[in-house]
Protein backbone atom coordinates (compact mmCIF):
# COMPACT_ATOMS: atom_id res chain seq x y z
CA UNK A 1 0.00 0.00 0.00
CA UNK A 2 1.18 3.60 -0.48
CA UNK A 3 3.19 5.10 2.34
CA UNK A 4 2.09 8.48 3.67
CA UNK A 5 4.19 11.52 4.35
CA UNK A 6 6.98 10.93 6.93
CA UNK A 7 5.74 11.88 10.38
CA UNK A 8 2.08 12.01 9.35
CA UNK A 9 -0.10 10.77 12.19
CA UNK A 10 -3.49 9.23 11.51
CA UNK A 11 -6.02 7.76 13.91
CA UNK A 12 -8.42 5.14 12.57
CA UNK A 13 -11.58 4.77 14.68
CA UNK A 14 -14.00 1.90 14.35
CA UNK A 15 -16.89 3.39 16.35
CA UNK A 16 -19.11 0.35 16.70
CA UNK A 17 -22.57 -0.36 18.04
CA UNK A 18 -21.21 -2.82 20.61
CA UNK A 19 -17.44 -2.21 20.64
CA UNK A 20 -15.05 0.48 19.47
CA UNK A 21 -11.43 0.02 18.41
CA UNK A 22 -8.70 2.59 17.70
CA UNK A 23 -5.56 2.20 15.60
CA UNK A 24 -2.62 4.56 15.00
CA UNK A 25 -0.60 4.98 11.81
CA UNK A 26 2.62 7.00 11.84
CA UNK A 27 3.57 7.07 8.18
CA UNK A 28 5.71 3.92 8.10
CA UNK A 29 3.17 1.86 6.13
CA UNK A 30 1.74 0.03 9.13
CA UNK A 31 -0.63 0.69 12.02
CA UNK A 32 -0.95 -0.55 15.59
CA UNK A 33 -3.91 -0.88 17.92
CA UNK A 34 -4.42 1.23 21.04
CA UNK A 35 -4.67 -0.84 24.22
CA UNK A 36 -6.85 0.07 27.19
CA UNK A 37 -6.03 -1.10 30.73
CA UNK A 38 -9.66 -1.86 31.58
CA UNK A 39 -10.99 -3.22 34.90
CA UNK A 40 -11.38 -6.68 33.37
CA UNK A 41 -7.93 -6.72 31.75
CA UNK A 42 -5.91 -4.91 29.10
CA UNK A 43 -7.18 -5.13 25.53
CA UNK A 44 -7.85 -3.18 22.35
CA UNK A 45 -11.66 -3.49 22.44
CA UNK A 46 -13.51 -0.63 24.16
CA UNK A 47 -17.23 -1.19 24.83
CA UNK A 48 -19.46 1.45 23.25
CA UNK A 49 -21.27 2.27 26.47
CA UNK A 50 -21.86 5.21 28.83
CA UNK A 51 -22.86 5.37 32.47
CA UNK A 52 -24.06 8.55 34.27
CA UNK A 53 -24.68 9.19 37.96
CA UNK A 54 -25.37 12.22 40.09
CA UNK A 55 -22.45 13.77 41.95
CA UNK A 56 -22.76 17.26 43.40
CA UNK A 57 -18.97 17.58 43.51
CA UNK A 58 -18.83 17.44 39.70
CA UNK A 59 -19.55 20.32 37.38
CA UNK A 60 -23.24 20.25 36.55
CA UNK A 61 -23.80 17.64 39.25
CA UNK A 62 -23.38 14.79 36.76
CA UNK A 63 -20.52 12.28 36.62
CA UNK A 64 -19.95 9.78 33.82
CA UNK A 65 -17.76 6.98 32.52
CA UNK A 66 -17.45 5.05 29.26
CA UNK A 67 -16.40 1.65 27.96
CA UNK A 68 -15.79 -1.19 30.43
CA UNK A 69 -15.52 1.40 33.20
CA UNK A 70 -19.16 2.37 32.48
CA UNK A 71 -20.26 -1.25 32.89
CA UNK A 72 -18.35 -1.55 36.17
CA UNK A 73 -19.96 1.63 37.54
CA UNK A 74 -23.43 0.48 36.53
CA UNK A 75 -23.05 -2.96 38.09
CA UNK A 76 -21.82 -1.39 41.34
CA UNK A 77 -24.80 0.98 41.64
CA UNK A 78 -27.51 0.23 39.03
CA UNK A 79 -30.38 1.96 40.80
CA UNK A 80 -28.47 5.23 41.04
CA UNK A 81 -27.12 5.18 37.50
CA UNK A 82 -28.30 5.79 33.96
CA UNK A 83 -26.68 3.35 31.55
CA UNK A 84 -26.61 3.78 27.77
CA UNK A 85 -25.28 1.25 25.29
CA UNK A 86 -25.51 0.89 21.51
CA UNK A 87 -26.27 4.60 21.22
CA UNK A 88 -24.65 4.57 17.79
CA UNK A 89 -27.88 2.96 16.56
CA UNK A 90 -29.61 6.34 17.08
CA UNK A 91 -27.25 8.28 14.79
CA UNK A 92 -29.53 8.22 11.73
CA UNK A 93 -32.83 8.24 13.65
CA UNK A 94 -34.62 11.57 13.11
CA UNK A 95 -37.12 10.81 15.90
CA UNK A 96 -34.31 10.64 18.46
CA UNK A 97 -33.76 14.17 19.76
CA UNK A 98 -32.06 13.55 23.08
CA UNK A 99 -31.52 11.08 25.91
CA UNK A 100 -32.86 12.20 29.29
CA UNK A 101 -30.17 11.63 31.90
CA UNK A 102 -31.59 12.54 35.29
CA UNK A 103 -32.61 16.18 34.72
CA UNK A 104 -30.39 16.81 31.70
CA UNK A 105 -31.17 16.30 28.04
CA UNK A 106 -28.19 15.16 25.98
CA UNK A 107 -28.22 15.14 22.19
CA UNK A 108 -26.50 12.38 20.22
CA UNK A 109 -23.44 14.51 19.53
CA UNK A 110 -23.13 15.39 23.22
CA UNK A 111 -23.25 11.72 24.16
CA UNK A 112 -20.66 11.05 21.47
CA UNK A 113 -18.28 13.72 22.69
CA UNK A 114 -18.50 12.44 26.27
CA UNK A 115 -17.76 8.94 24.97
CA UNK A 116 -14.74 10.18 22.98
CA UNK A 117 -13.40 12.18 25.93
CA UNK A 118 -13.23 8.99 27.99
CA UNK A 119 -11.85 7.01 25.05
CA UNK A 120 -9.02 9.54 24.75
CA UNK A 121 -8.37 9.60 28.49
CA UNK A 122 -8.19 5.82 28.80
CA UNK A 123 -6.00 5.56 25.69
CA UNK A 124 -3.12 7.07 27.66
CA UNK A 125 0.00 8.36 25.96
CA UNK A 126 -1.07 6.90 22.61
CA UNK A 127 -3.97 9.35 22.42
CA UNK A 128 -2.39 12.51 23.85
CA UNK A 129 -0.65 13.82 20.74
CA UNK A 130 -2.94 15.71 18.38
CA UNK A 131 -3.40 13.75 15.13
CA UNK A 132 -3.17 15.27 11.68
CA UNK A 133 -6.34 13.50 10.61
CA UNK A 134 -8.81 10.89 11.81
CA UNK A 135 -10.54 8.33 9.64
CA UNK A 136 -13.86 7.17 11.06
CA UNK A 137 -15.67 4.05 9.94
CA UNK A 138 -19.36 4.34 9.17
CA UNK A 139 -21.95 1.70 8.21
CA UNK A 140 -22.92 1.21 4.60
CA UNK A 141 -26.49 1.25 5.88
CA UNK A 142 -27.43 2.71 9.24
CA UNK A 143 -29.73 0.91 11.66
CA UNK A 144 -33.43 1.77 11.51
CA UNK A 145 -36.51 1.51 9.34
CA UNK A 146 -35.92 4.92 7.74
CA UNK A 147 -32.32 5.94 8.45
CA UNK A 148 -31.25 9.48 7.54
CA UNK A 149 -27.57 9.34 6.45
CA UNK A 150 -27.29 13.14 6.17
CA UNK A 151 -28.46 13.52 9.78
CA UNK A 152 -26.01 10.84 10.91
CA UNK A 153 -23.19 12.66 9.09
CA UNK A 154 -24.04 15.97 10.79
CA UNK A 155 -24.12 14.27 14.19
CA UNK A 156 -20.82 12.50 13.53
CA UNK A 157 -19.24 15.80 12.42
CA UNK A 158 -20.26 17.46 15.69
CA UNK A 159 -19.10 14.47 17.72
CA UNK A 160 -15.67 14.00 16.12
CA UNK A 161 -14.95 17.73 15.97
CA UNK A 162 -13.58 17.11 19.46
CA UNK A 163 -10.31 16.07 17.81
CA UNK A 164 -9.83 19.47 16.13
CA UNK A 165 -8.36 18.01 12.93
CA UNK A 166 -9.36 16.68 9.51
CA UNK A 167 -12.23 14.17 9.66
CA UNK A 168 -12.75 11.57 6.93
CA UNK A 169 -15.44 8.90 6.76
CA UNK A 170 -14.91 5.50 5.13
CA UNK A 171 -17.34 2.61 4.87
CA UNK A 172 -16.39 0.12 7.57
CA UNK A 173 -15.92 -2.90 5.26
CA UNK A 174 -13.71 -0.75 3.00
CA UNK A 175 -11.42 -0.20 5.97
CA UNK A 176 -11.13 -3.96 6.45
CA UNK A 177 -10.65 -4.40 2.69
CA UNK A 178 -7.76 -1.93 2.65
CA UNK A 179 -5.99 -3.78 5.43
CA UNK A 180 -6.56 -7.16 3.77
CA UNK A 181 -5.30 -5.85 0.42
CA UNK A 182 -1.93 -5.09 2.00
CA UNK A 183 -1.40 -8.87 2.26
CA UNK A 184 -1.93 -9.48 -1.47
CA UNK A 185 0.90 -9.68 -3.98
CA UNK A 186 -1.25 -10.02 -7.10
CA UNK A 187 -4.19 -8.18 -8.63
CA UNK A 188 -7.54 -9.43 -7.31
CA UNK A 189 -11.18 -8.56 -6.73
CA UNK A 190 -12.06 -8.64 -3.05
CA UNK A 191 -15.39 -8.77 -1.17
CA UNK A 192 -15.36 -7.87 2.52
CA UNK A 193 -18.25 -8.83 4.80
CA UNK A 194 -18.29 -6.98 8.11
CA UNK A 195 -20.63 -8.26 10.83
CA UNK A 196 -20.91 -5.72 13.64
CA UNK A 197 -23.27 -5.45 16.58
CA UNK A 198 -25.97 -3.48 14.76
CA UNK A 199 -25.29 -3.79 11.02
CA UNK A 200 -23.86 -6.19 8.47
CA UNK A 201 -22.01 -4.39 5.68
CA UNK A 202 -20.46 -5.56 2.42
CA UNK A 203 -17.97 -3.86 0.08
CA UNK A 204 -16.24 -4.96 -3.11
CA UNK A 205 -12.80 -3.62 -4.02
CA UNK A 206 -10.49 -4.10 -7.01
CA UNK A 207 -6.92 -4.54 -5.81
CA UNK A 208 -4.17 -3.89 -8.36
CA UNK A 209 -0.71 -5.43 -8.22
CA UNK A 210 1.92 -3.77 -5.97
CA UNK A 211 3.44 -0.73 -7.63
CA UNK A 212 0.24 0.39 -9.37
CA UNK A 213 -0.45 4.12 -9.26
CA UNK A 214 -3.74 3.39 -7.51
CA UNK A 215 -3.62 0.10 -5.65
CA UNK A 216 -7.27 -0.16 -4.53
CA UNK A 217 -10.49 0.92 -6.26
CA UNK A 218 -13.88 0.61 -4.46
CA UNK A 219 -16.51 -0.96 -6.76
CA UNK A 220 -19.71 -1.33 -4.72
CA UNK A 221 -21.24 -1.60 -1.26
CA UNK A 222 -24.45 -2.66 0.48
CA UNK A 223 -25.65 -3.21 4.02
CA UNK A 224 -28.49 -4.31 6.27
CA UNK A 225 -29.44 -3.40 9.85
CA UNK A 226 -29.05 -6.97 11.17
CA UNK A 227 -26.04 -8.36 13.03
CA UNK A 228 -24.79 -9.74 16.35
CA UNK A 229 -27.26 -7.97 18.63
CA UNK A 230 -30.17 -9.46 16.67
CA UNK A 231 -28.70 -12.95 16.98
CA UNK A 232 -28.32 -12.51 20.76
CA UNK A 233 -31.95 -11.47 21.07
CA UNK A 234 -33.08 -14.49 19.04
CA UNK A 235 -31.52 -16.72 21.71
CA UNK A 236 -32.99 -14.63 24.50
CA UNK A 237 -36.46 -14.67 22.94
CA UNK A 238 -36.56 -18.32 21.87
CA UNK A 239 -34.57 -20.06 24.61
CA UNK A 240 -34.49 -17.91 27.74
CA UNK A 241 -37.72 -15.91 27.91
CA UNK A 242 -39.98 -19.00 27.74
CA UNK A 243 -38.26 -20.13 30.97
CA UNK A 244 -39.15 -16.74 32.47
CA UNK A 245 -42.84 -17.01 31.58
CA UNK A 246 -43.11 -15.77 27.99
CA UNK A 247 -45.77 -17.71 26.10
CA UNK A 248 -47.28 -18.89 29.38
CA UNK A 249 -50.77 -18.34 30.70
CA UNK A 250 -52.56 -17.02 33.78
CA UNK A 251 -56.05 -17.39 35.22
CA UNK A 252 -58.45 -14.48 35.29
CA UNK A 253 -61.70 -15.53 36.94
CA UNK A 254 -62.92 -18.46 34.81
CA UNK A 255 -60.65 -17.73 31.84
CA UNK A 256 -57.10 -18.77 31.00
CA UNK A 257 -55.27 -15.97 29.15
CA UNK A 258 -51.83 -15.68 27.58
CA UNK A 259 -49.34 -13.52 29.47
CA UNK A 260 -48.93 -10.21 27.64
CA UNK A 261 -45.66 -9.76 25.74
CA UNK A 262 -45.27 -6.30 27.28
CA UNK A 263 -43.86 -7.90 30.42
CA UNK A 264 -40.82 -9.01 28.40
CA UNK A 265 -40.15 -5.93 26.25
CA UNK A 266 -37.32 -4.64 28.43
CA UNK A 267 -35.46 -7.94 28.10
CA UNK A 268 -34.36 -6.68 24.66
CA UNK A 269 -31.70 -4.57 26.43
CA UNK A 270 -30.15 -5.83 29.65
CA UNK A 271 -29.59 -2.34 31.03
CA UNK A 272 -33.33 -1.57 30.90
CA UNK A 273 -34.04 -4.40 33.32
CA UNK A 274 -32.69 -2.24 36.15
CA UNK A 275 -35.60 0.15 35.54
CA UNK A 276 -38.05 -2.68 36.22
CA UNK A 277 -36.71 -3.01 39.75
CA UNK A 278 -39.28 -0.74 41.32
CA UNK A 279 -42.09 -1.33 43.81
CA UNK A 280 -44.93 -0.98 41.31
CA UNK A 281 -43.51 -3.40 38.71
CA UNK A 282 -42.46 -6.01 41.27
CA UNK A 283 -45.88 -5.86 42.95
CA UNK A 284 -47.53 -6.39 39.56
CA UNK A 285 -45.27 -9.36 38.82
CA UNK A 286 -46.05 -10.84 42.24
CA UNK A 287 -49.78 -10.69 41.39
CA UNK A 288 -49.07 -12.30 38.02
CA UNK A 289 -47.10 -15.09 39.71
CA UNK A 290 -50.05 -15.92 41.98
CA UNK A 291 -52.38 -16.33 39.01
CA UNK A 292 -49.91 -17.90 36.56
CA UNK A 293 -50.36 -21.51 35.52
CA UNK A 294 -46.55 -21.85 35.78
CA UNK A 295 -45.70 -19.63 38.77
CA UNK A 296 -42.10 -20.89 38.96
CA UNK A 297 -41.33 -19.28 35.58
CA UNK A 298 -42.58 -15.88 36.75
CA UNK A 299 -40.56 -16.40 39.93
CA UNK A 300 -37.44 -16.75 37.79
CA UNK A 301 -38.24 -13.51 36.00
CA UNK A 302 -38.73 -11.74 39.35
CA UNK A 303 -35.37 -13.10 40.55
CA UNK A 304 -33.58 -11.70 37.48
CA UNK A 305 -35.09 -8.26 38.10
CA UNK A 306 -34.80 -8.16 41.90
CA UNK A 307 -31.15 -9.28 41.86
CA UNK A 308 -30.16 -7.06 38.90
CA UNK A 309 -28.93 -9.97 36.81
CA UNK A 310 -29.56 -8.49 33.35
CA UNK A 311 -25.90 -8.04 32.40
CA UNK A 312 -24.93 -11.53 33.59
CA UNK A 313 -27.92 -13.02 31.75
CA UNK A 314 -26.85 -11.48 28.44
CA UNK A 315 -23.26 -12.57 29.04
CA UNK A 316 -24.55 -16.14 29.36
CA UNK A 317 -26.49 -15.71 26.10
CA UNK A 318 -23.30 -14.54 24.38
CA UNK A 319 -21.40 -17.53 25.73
CA UNK A 320 -23.88 -20.03 24.32
CA UNK A 321 -23.87 -18.24 20.94
CA UNK A 322 -20.08 -18.46 20.82
CA UNK A 323 -20.14 -22.11 21.91
CA UNK A 324 -22.47 -22.98 19.04
CA UNK A 325 -19.88 -21.61 16.62
CA UNK A 326 -17.58 -24.51 17.46
CA UNK A 327 -19.98 -27.18 18.81
CA UNK A 328 -23.19 -28.68 17.45
CA UNK A 329 -24.81 -28.52 20.91
CA UNK A 330 -24.36 -26.25 23.90
CA UNK A 331 -25.85 -25.92 27.36
CA UNK A 332 -27.20 -22.58 28.50
CA UNK A 333 -26.49 -22.26 32.20
CA UNK A 334 -27.38 -19.34 34.40
CA UNK A 335 -27.53 -19.10 38.17
CA UNK A 336 -28.04 -16.40 40.77
CA UNK A 337 -29.87 -15.79 44.03
CA UNK A 338 -33.19 -17.72 43.96
CA UNK A 339 -32.52 -18.70 40.36
CA UNK A 340 -31.03 -21.58 38.37
CA UNK A 341 -31.67 -22.10 34.67
CA UNK A 342 -30.23 -24.81 32.48
CA UNK A 343 -31.27 -25.77 28.95
CA UNK A 344 -29.63 -27.53 26.04
CA UNK A 345 -29.74 -25.92 22.63
CA UNK A 346 -28.57 -27.27 19.30
CA UNK A 347 -26.86 -25.37 16.52
CA UNK A 348 -29.71 -26.50 14.26
CA UNK A 349 -32.26 -24.78 16.53
CA UNK A 350 -30.22 -21.59 16.68
CA UNK A 351 -29.87 -21.54 12.90
CA UNK A 352 -33.63 -21.93 12.51
CA UNK A 353 -34.15 -18.91 14.78
CA UNK A 354 -31.83 -16.68 12.73
CA UNK A 355 -32.92 -18.01 9.30
CA UNK A 356 -34.97 -14.85 8.44
CA UNK A 357 -31.97 -12.69 9.34
CA UNK A 358 -29.62 -14.77 7.20
CA UNK A 359 -31.98 -14.38 4.25
CA UNK A 360 -31.80 -10.59 4.49
CA UNK A 361 -28.02 -10.74 4.81
CA UNK A 362 -27.85 -12.89 1.66
CA UNK A 363 -29.97 -10.35 -0.20
CA UNK A 364 -27.56 -7.56 0.83
CA UNK A 365 -24.59 -9.57 -0.49
CA UNK A 366 -26.40 -9.96 -3.83
CA UNK A 367 -27.10 -6.21 -3.85
CA UNK A 368 -23.38 -5.46 -3.39
CA UNK A 369 -22.50 -7.78 -6.28
CA UNK A 370 -25.14 -6.21 -8.52
CA UNK A 371 -23.95 -2.71 -7.63
CA UNK A 372 -20.41 -3.66 -8.64
CA UNK A 373 -21.67 -5.29 -11.83
CA UNK A 374 -20.04 -8.61 -10.91
CA UNK A 375 -20.99 -12.26 -10.60
CA UNK A 376 -19.99 -14.34 -7.59
CA UNK A 377 -17.45 -16.27 -9.68
CA UNK A 378 -15.63 -13.01 -10.45
CA UNK A 379 -14.70 -12.51 -6.78
CA UNK A 380 -11.17 -13.77 -6.05
CA UNK A 381 -11.14 -13.34 -2.26
CA UNK A 382 -13.85 -13.04 0.40
CA UNK A 383 -12.77 -11.65 3.76
CA UNK A 384 -15.16 -12.19 6.69
CA UNK A 385 -14.73 -9.98 9.75
CA UNK A 386 -16.71 -9.12 12.90
CA UNK A 387 -17.74 -11.46 15.70
CA UNK A 388 -20.74 -12.99 13.92
CA UNK A 389 -18.55 -14.06 11.00
CA UNK A 390 -17.60 -17.01 13.21
CA UNK A 391 -21.17 -18.40 13.15
CA UNK A 392 -21.13 -21.48 10.87
CA UNK A 393 -24.46 -20.59 9.21
CA UNK A 394 -23.05 -17.19 8.28
CA UNK A 395 -19.96 -18.78 6.81
CA UNK A 396 -22.04 -21.32 4.86
CA UNK A 397 -23.98 -18.44 3.34
CA UNK A 398 -20.75 -17.34 1.66
CA UNK A 399 -19.57 -20.86 0.86
CA UNK A 400 -22.80 -21.37 -1.10
CA UNK A 401 -21.95 -18.38 -3.32
CA UNK A 402 -18.16 -18.50 -3.44
CA UNK A 403 -15.65 -21.33 -3.47
CA UNK A 404 -14.53 -22.24 0.06
CA UNK A 405 -10.90 -21.76 -0.97
CA UNK A 406 -11.58 -18.07 -1.61
CA UNK A 407 -12.88 -17.36 1.90
CA UNK A 408 -10.60 -15.95 4.59
CA UNK A 409 -11.10 -14.45 8.05
CA UNK A 410 -9.19 -13.22 11.09
CA UNK A 411 -8.79 -10.25 13.46
CA UNK A 412 -12.58 -10.26 13.68
CA UNK A 413 -12.85 -7.31 16.09
CA UNK A 414 -9.88 -5.19 15.05
CA UNK A 415 -9.40 -5.41 11.28
CA UNK A 416 -11.55 -2.37 10.48
CA UNK A 417 -9.71 0.08 12.76
CA UNK A 418 -6.36 -1.19 11.48
CA UNK A 419 -7.41 -0.67 7.87
CA UNK A 420 -8.94 2.76 8.54
CA UNK A 421 -5.64 4.00 9.95
CA UNK A 422 -3.85 2.77 6.83
CA UNK A 423 -6.43 4.41 4.55
CA UNK A 424 -5.63 7.72 6.24
CA UNK A 425 -2.04 7.44 5.03
CA UNK A 426 -3.05 6.92 1.40
CA UNK A 427 -2.35 9.95 -0.85
CA UNK A 428 -5.61 9.09 -2.64
CA UNK A 429 -7.65 9.29 0.58
CA UNK A 430 -10.56 11.27 -1.00
CA UNK A 431 -11.30 8.31 -3.30
CA UNK A 432 -12.06 6.19 -0.23
CA UNK A 433 -14.34 8.58 1.62
CA UNK A 434 -18.08 7.97 1.80
CA UNK A 435 -20.43 10.53 0.18
CA UNK A 436 -21.75 13.09 2.68
CA UNK A 437 -25.42 12.40 2.09
CA UNK A 438 -25.28 8.66 1.43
Amino acid sequence: MPVGRPGARTIGIDFGTTNSVVALATGDGDARLVDFAAPDGTGSVFRSALCFWQDEARRGGLAHEAGPWAIAEFLDFPQGSRFLQSFKSMAANATFEHATVFEKRLRFEELGRIFLEHLLAHGGADMRARPERIVVGRPVRYVGARPDPALARARYDAMFALFGCEIHYVYEPLGAAYGFASRLNDAATLLVADFGGGTSDFSIVRVEAPGAARRCVPLGSAGVGIAGDRFDYRIMNQLVLPMLGKGGTYRSFDKVLEIQEGYFTDFGDWSRLALMRNRRTLAELARLQRSATQPAAIGRMIAVIENELGHALYEAVGQVKRALSSETHAVFRFAGPDLAIEAEVSREEFESWIAPDLQRIAEAVDTALAGAGLRADQIDHVFLTGGSSLIPAVRRLFESRFAQSRIDSGDELTSIAHGLALVGEDPDLPAWTAPAGD
